[in-house]
Formats: C-alpha cells, sequence, structure tokens
C-alpha cells in the first residue's frame, strides 16, 4: 500500500469561480447565485490511459475499484492511525497501523489487537485512563504508561461504559450495573433492572376456595408464615449491609428495557421501557426459493406499515440510594395532547361524507429514534447534576428536548421542534456544553437548515450556525471548547470540516478540498484532525490536516487500484436546474460522453438516473455512494448517450422545505423536477427528448414507476429495480414519516403509490425484483405486474433473481441485472 503525499492536486477539481465568501457564524448568510460546478480529474487519473470498459467489468467484485479504509481512529499517543480494510476476495476485514512519521502501514496481529481496540473509548476526569471493550470485555489502558489492563473476560459482553466522578469505572451487562476500582478490581454492583413485578413472599387469596383454604388449614397458615419470616429477615439484612447487592428495580411485568444510562455521580439512572410488540405478524413471511436443503424456506420479515400499531415509552427515575423509582408524565411538554392531525384527518373523513371532530388526547411519545446515533436520548452533565432527555412524539410531528428536574420528579420542556410534515430522523444530535452543568447544545432544523445552538437551561437559545447550508455530524470537544463538524456552506454539493467555538463567532474552516469530507476524529493532542475524503473520481481514502491557519491537508492511504485507475471515467458537472415549481434549483450531476458536440446534427440519446432513499443526496463533489451506476454512466457515454442524475425533491442536503416537499404526495414533486430535468436537457444540451429513458432502485424504481404511469411519453423505456408499488406494504419507521398511517391517511397512500396509477403505462417497462428482498418485498412487484396484466399492457417484462435480497451481493447478478437494462435502452432509444 502506498502512503502520505501532498493531497493539493488531487482535491482541487472545483473551479475558482464557484468559491464564495465564508459568512458568519451568527449571520444568516446568502447563498451565492447557483452556478454550475465543473469537477475535474485528479492528475493521476487526467494521465490514465482509456481501456476499454464493459458491463462485467463493472459488475464485478468491487475489489478491483478500490478497498477503502474504514473505521479510522488515532493511537492514544497521537502518533498514527489505526483504521479497517477489507481483505481482498473475503468478507473479512483487517485492522492497520499507520504511523505518522512515513512509514508503510502494517497489519496489527490477532494476538495484539485487544490493545489498540480503544476507538469508542472513554477517558477518565484528567484523560489519564481510556477505558474501553474489545469483543464484549473491558480493557483500561494507561496513557503515561502505555500499559493496558484487562478488567473482564467471559462471554457476558460489557457495554455503556462511563467513568464515573469518583473515579471507578461503570459498565453495563445485560440489565446489570456495576462499577469497578480500577485499582483494587473490586467490583460492585451498583443496579438491577428485572422487567418483571416485585415477588411477594405471601399474597392474598386469588377466589374463595383459596380464601377458604388459608383459613382451614394450619400447615398452610404456618408455610405462609415462614416464608413472610424469611423474607423479612433477607430484606432487614439487604438494609443494614453493605456488603450486599442492591435489591432489583422491579420494572413490572410484560415490559421491555429500551434504554437506560446511569447518571456519572453513580446515584441515578433514567430507564424508559415499553410494552413489548411483535415485529412481525403470523402472515409477515417470505418464501426463499434457493435454501440450502432444497426446500421452501419461509422467512420471517417486518411488519407492514398498514399494520403499525402505536408505541409508547414510560420514562422512569430510578435512586440508586434509596431505591425510590418514579415514572414522570409527559403532560408538562407543550403540545403532548395535541391533535396534529386534525386537518389530516378531516380531509380524509370528508372524502368518505363524514365529519371529523378533533378532540385532545394524550399523543403516543417514545425516546427519540435518530438512525445515526450512537449516543442514545438520554445525556448527562459531565457531573451527573443534571440530565436531558429527547423525545418524540409516535405521530412524527414534534421532538422535545426536556430536562430532568429530580426533585420535583418531573420533565421540564427546553426546546420543542414542530414540523407540520416530519421531524427529521437524522440532525438531531445534543448534549451538554462541555464543562457545563446547566447549558446544552443541539441541532434543530426551526430555521429551514439543520444548524447548531446552545442553551442555558430555562433560558433563551442562542443560534452558533446560520445559513442555506446543513450541519452534519457536529462532535463536542471539550478540550478547546468547540463544535467540530462537516457542512455544505461553499456549495450544497461540496462537504468541508469546520469548528465553532461554544462561545459563537465566526465558524472556522478546517479543510479546503472542494469534494466530501466524510467521517472525522480529533488526534488526542488536538494538533490534527483524521477523516476521510472522497472526490468524484477518487473513493474514500483517510487524509489528516494540522489545526491551524494554512494546514495543507495529506494524504495518508491510497487503496484505488490500477485497474480502476486505467480507465479515463467521465467527469460530472453539477448544474443548477431551474426549477418550474420552487425558486430553488435542481442539482444534477451531467455526464457527457468525450467528445460531445453540442451543435450536431444527430441529436444524442440520454438516460436520467433517479438515485434511491429518497432522503439521499447523490449530485455532488465526493464519490457516489452508487459507484457501480457512477461506472455505468461512463460506460453510456461511450455508447453515446448523455446521463443525467438529480436531487430531485425530497433528497438530502438543501434543508426542511426541499425534504418535506413530499409530506403526503410523494411522487408528485419528484415527478415534476424529472420534467424540469427532461425540459432543461432538451433547451440546453443537444439530447433528444423524445430519445430518452430512466432508471432506479428502490426509491428510484419506485420513481421509475411513477414517471412512466403518470407522465407517458417523457421517457420511452425505464427500469425499475426492488421497486416500491404500495407504501401500505413498506415499513412503518420510514413511510409513517412522510405519509402518516393509512388508518389516518389513505388519501396520502392512494396518491402516493404507483400500483393506483398502472392503467397509464405506454413506454417500455422493465421489472427487475429480488426474491429474498426483505426491505421492498417480492409482492410489490407481484401485485403491480398482476395489475399490468388486468389492464393488458404489452410493452412491459420483470427479471427475478432468486437468491438476491435488497442489496445485491453476487456479481452475476449485477451483470444479468444492468445488461437487461442497456439492452432495454439500445432497443428503445437508439
Amino acid at each position: 500500500m502506498k502512503t502520505k503525499f501532498a493531497v493539493s492536486l488531487l482535491a482541487a477539481f472545483v473551479t475558482a469561480s464557484c468559491a464564495a465568501t465564508q459568512p458568519t457564524a451568527t449571520s444568516a448568510a446568502a447563498q451565492p447565485a447557483p452556478t454550475t460546478l465543473e469537477l475535474q480529474a485528479p492528475a493521476t487519473q487526467a494521465e490514465a490511459a482509456s481501456g476499454e470498459l464493459t458491463i462485467k467489468q463493472i459488475m464485478a467484485d468491487q475489489d478491483w475499484v478500490a478497498r477503502s479504509p474504514s473505521s479510522a481512529y488515532w493511537m492514544a499517543d497521537s502518533s498514527g492511525v489505526l483504521y479497517q480494510q477489507k481483505r481482498a476476495g473475503s468478507v473479512v476485514s483487517d485492522w492497520y497501523h499507520l504511523p505518522l512519521g512515513g512509514e508503510e502501514a502494517h497489519k496489527v496481529p490477532l494476538e495484539k489487537l485487544h490493545n489498540y481496540a480503544y476507538n469508542d473509548g472513554v477517558y477518565n476526569a484528567d484523560r489519564s485512563l481510556l477505558a474501553y471493550t474489545f469483543e464484549g470485555n473491558v480493557f483500561v489502558r494507561d496513557l503515561a504508561a502505555g500499559e493496558t489492563r484487562q478488567l473482564t473476560r467471559d462471554d457476558a459482553r460489557q457495554s455503556q461504559l462511563v467513568f464515573l466522578t469518583d473515579g471507578r469505572l461503570a459498565y453495563r451487562e445485560g440489565n446489570d450495573f456495576f462499577a469497578v476500582d480500577v485499582g483494587t478490581g473490586l467490583t460492585v454492583q451498583l443496579a438491577t433492572l428485572a422487567t418483571r413485578s416485585k415477588p411477594e413472599a405471601v399474597s392474598e387469596p386469588k377466589d374463595f376456595i383459596a380464601q377458604e383454604q388459608v383459613e382451614l388449614i394450619q400447615f398452610v397458615q404456618k408455610e405462609r408464615r415462614d416464608r413472610q419470616d424469611r423474607a423479612d429477615h433477607d430484606a432487614e439484612l439487604a438494609a443494614a449491609n453493605d456488603s450486599l447487592a442492591p435489591q432489583p428495580f422491579y420494572l413490572g411485568d410484560n415490559k421491555q428495557i429500551v434504554a437506560a444510562s446511569l447518571s456519572p455521580a453513580g446515584d441515578k439512572m433514567i430507564v424508559a421501557i415499553t410494552t413489548p410488540q411483535s415485529w412481525r405478524d403470523d402472515g409477515d413471511i417470505m418464501p426463499n426459493y434457493v435454501a440450502e436443503d432444497g426446500r421452501v424456506k419461509a422467512e420471517s420479515v417486518r411488519r407492514r406499515v398498514a399494520d403499525a400499531k402505536p408505541v409508547e415509552h414510560q420514562v422512569l427515575l430510578l435512586d440508586l440510594t434509596s431505591g425510590e423509582q418514579t415514572q414522570v408524565t409527559y403532560n408538562t411538554l407543550p403540545g403532548w395532547n395535541e391533535d396534529v392531525l386534525a386537518e389530516v384527518k378531516a380531509e380524509n373523513y370528508a372524502a368518505e361524507g363524514k365529519t371529523y371532530e378533533s378532540k385532545q388526547a394524550p399523543r403516543a411519545i417514545t425516546m427519540m429514534q435518530d438512525w445515526g446515533w450512537s449516543s442514545g436520548a438520554i445525556r448527562w452533565s459531565a457531573q451527573g447534576e443534571n440530565a436531558v432527555v429527547m423525545l418524540e412524539a409516535w405521530d412524527n410531528k414534534d421532538r422535545w428536548i426536556a430536562s430532568v428536574d429530580f426533585a420535583g420528579k418531573q420533565l421540564v420542556s427546553q426546546h420543542r421542534l414542530h414540523d407540520d410534515a416530519w421531524i427529521n430522523y437524522t440532525h438531531n444530535e445534543f448534549g451538554f456544553v462541555p464543562g457545563s452543568a446547566d447549558t446544552i447544545w443541539f441541532q434543530s432544523e426551526e430555521d429551514g437548515y439543520a444548524h447548531l445552538y446552545t442553551k442555558k437551561l430555562g433560558g433563551a437559545q442562542k443560534q452558533l450556525t446560520a445559513g442555506k447550508f446543513v450541519t452534519e455530524n457536529p462532535i463536542a470537544d471539550p478540550v478547546t471548547n468547540s463544535l467540530y463538524f462537516t457542512a455544505n456552506q461553499e456549495h450544497p454539493g461540496i462537504y468541508e470540516l469546520y469548528r465553532v467555538g461554544f462561545a459563537g463567532g465566526e465558524m472556522e474552516t478546517l479543510t479546503d478540498l472542494n469534494g466530501m469530507v466524510e467521517s472525522f476524529e480529533l488526534s488526542p493532542n488536538r494538533e490534527r484532525v483524521l477523516f476521510n475524503y472522497s472526490s468524484a473520481l477518487q473513493p474514500s481514502e483517510l487524509y489528516s490536516v494540522t489545526l491551524g491557519e494554512n494546514a495543507t491537508a495529506e494524504r495518508l492511504t491510497e487503496t484505488v487500484t490500477d485497474t480502476f485507475q486505467s480507465y479515463a471515467w467521465t467527469v460530472p458537472e453539477i448544474v443548477p436546474v431551474p426549477s418550474s415549481h420552487v425558486d430553488e434549483p435542481i442539482y444534477t450531476r451531467v455526464y457527457y460522453p468525450e467528445g460531445y458536440d453540442a451543435e450536431r446534427a444527430e441529436q444524442y440519446p440520454a438516460v436520467v438516473f433517479i438515485h434511491g432513499a429518497g432522503y439521499l443526496q447523490n449530485a455532488h463533489a465526493g464519490w457516489s455512494g452508487y459507484q457501480r451506476e457512477f461506472m455505468f454512466h461512463t460506460f453510456l457515454n461511450q455508447q453515446g448517450y448523455v446521463v443525467f442524475d438529480l436531487d430531485y425533491r425530497g433528497s438530502k442536503g438543501y434543508g426542511r422545505d426541499w425534504r418535506t416537499a413530499v409530506y403526503r404526495q410523494m411522487g408528485t414533486p419528484e415527478v415534476e423536477d424529472l420534467v424540469d430535468v427532461v425540459k432543461w436537457a432538451g433547451e440546453n444540451t443537444n439530447v433528444d427528448t423524445d430519445r430518452m429513458g430512466t432508471y432506479g432502485g428502490s426509491y428510484g424504481g419506485f420513481l421509475t414507476f411513477m414517471a412512466l404511469f403518470k407522465e407517458p411519453g417523457l421517457f420511452k423505456a425505464g427500469a425499475a429495480l426492488r421497486p416500491v408499488s404500495d407504501w401500505a406494504h413498506y415499513n412503518t419507521g420510514y413511510t409513517s414519516n412522510i405519509l402518516n398511517l393509512p388508518s389516518d391517511d389513505p388519501i396520502a397512500y392512494r396518491r402516493s403509490s404507483p400500483i393506483y396509477f398502472t392503467e397509464g403505462l405506454e413506454d417500455a417497462l422493465l421489472i427487475n425484483s429480488p426474491m429474498v428482498d426483505d426491505n421492498v418485498f417480492f409482492q410489490d412487484s407481484v401485485r403491480l405486474v398482476q395489475r399490468l396484466i388486468e389492464h393488458e399492457k404489452e410493452d412491459f417484462e420483470t427479471a427475478i433473481f432468486p437468491v438476491e435480497p435488497h442489496g445485491f451481493r453476487q456479481p452475476s447478478s449485477w451483470l444479468d441485472e444492468y445488461r437487461r437494462i442497456f439492452k432495454l435502452f439500445d432497443e428503445n432509444l437508439k
């Protein structure tokens, strides 16, 4: 592996005209007028020889592209970095150590790996000790001595490490919480959470016969007295003798622990519980026709949103000193009982000739479930005096940050974020400002973009960042008293690394690479930042940059293969296509063939790629998560096609209004954006709009359906891959955000599901469906095909993939799928 060289030529591929003046952190910055972002290949790529590109090569095992480093973090002494890299031709990854002094990276031996697995470690107060888990066991590293000590060695698996204010290390094991003195090794059980009712030595007779038995039989009476005497003695012993483990906290029968968090002071806990629900029903099965034993295997799959039932969490405060247990209520949260869906329900009632009468009632409220979290929805101040929790309404319309009044045994609302559409399932990071017991920081979309704020408990909030950009992956650093984060401030498609102090002031730009800064980590000595970075033609690699003015980032790894670099990949332009429906443009990657002639008589055929996930950004300056599709677009260019790849409304990276445009109407604004892109292509490129096709997978497959069914003639051919056809059959967590529940809002589901519009098909359609897809069920395609048959449609075909889940795994399946897509386009667009 090659290591470490300057990045200036590799990263600088944005024209100077696209540079924007950095706004201050506290003023709303004016977004530069949208301009085309012209990307250019790295120097090594520009010099590469052009090879013959084939679909088979593109769809081969992706080791031929790069085995990018992942899960990278610093050595404890800041002397180097550790990272994972996939083995060639294997599903197994190895750990590598890369010193900063210019040495080659070397694999960490398995017998030594436990000494370096501290990537998720926690420090004690003076940062002299670093505690972490490796394969479920607890280790502590003395940073001054450079020695590591193992504290547990069992198969119980410990987690949730935290150094307590008295110096002990606490951890969770199942539903038990322990504290260990790292000097003596003495381990003390702090608490046990029992999901059952407290046992009674003697219970009241349950009926007449039992009552008579107790009164008549002396033996039964004696047995009851003996049991009560033993129970009373055990209770007295436990209360008087500190050497015994504490009594369990009994949380009740038929309860499930959702979250449990121990105070750094070791004296309190916050626990969230719920009544467990099955994640599926008896009929939620998926047949697997290619099982190892040659039989049909019925695989269990998740429940559909149409069958969803409300979930509520109860929040409990546990006093570990007194054993007291209190449930707090939600009636201190503003809007806790509002009928937030009143207008939606009234519309649906009216459609059925009924009248809806709105009424207030308690809403189901849960702990916030952010899709990117690792720390959970409970955060403590450093000394454990205060705690805040983040809660969300199950109807997805509200998010609250509430502090815990332990004396009053209640929640105190500190911040309410309401959205008539839905609260985002990302951009919810929060916590206490380092060194403060009464000030929190958090992300919020309240001004239309995901920005950073601070707020003193009970006081006013202060906005730290502002402008038409979003902040991502914020990390609070107690050493520099700053927030570090990535943001697309310069351009919606460029993500750089920034920091801002908790006291406010201007955002400080830490990188200037004009691509995509991804995950990052500060060095323990706070002199450098380690991060993953990618550009449009370069998969993710490791870089580091010194914190300070005029620092140049250094590239630490080079895992991209010579084979990949031997091809002349098309460098896309990012074009702000004007929208005819909203003020903001539709950012679109445009791939032009080599030698593209804007004046030639014969116009070019074209293909529009529609990305999946809905809420995802793909028209950016970094390496695409759709790397096979990116390479396929160069292949299409070589066959004479122009390719467009748009971030339609609903995509990530453009703020709240762009995200929520699809509320209750999935498939409507996105198709409008497709129409605008096709129109722009006809007016601004030498493309024949009568010879345009489209394709996409998952959400992209859904939109392919909607485009062909609702705008016949817009595309002459479309390929829908692993497509959603009926949103009532999709999962709850994603769908109920955007369309509410089918029982509350059937209008939204009928408006948004392609299965209701199949009669509109007039153009060529290819449906590619994996059969063991537990995300978008194969049934989605089956039901839609039946509708097409009943409509007597002719120009469609279906390809099935018997062994594939939602994300294909076999190169042969990828190859078959994309050969069919290319054949569809060549037969209908050429």
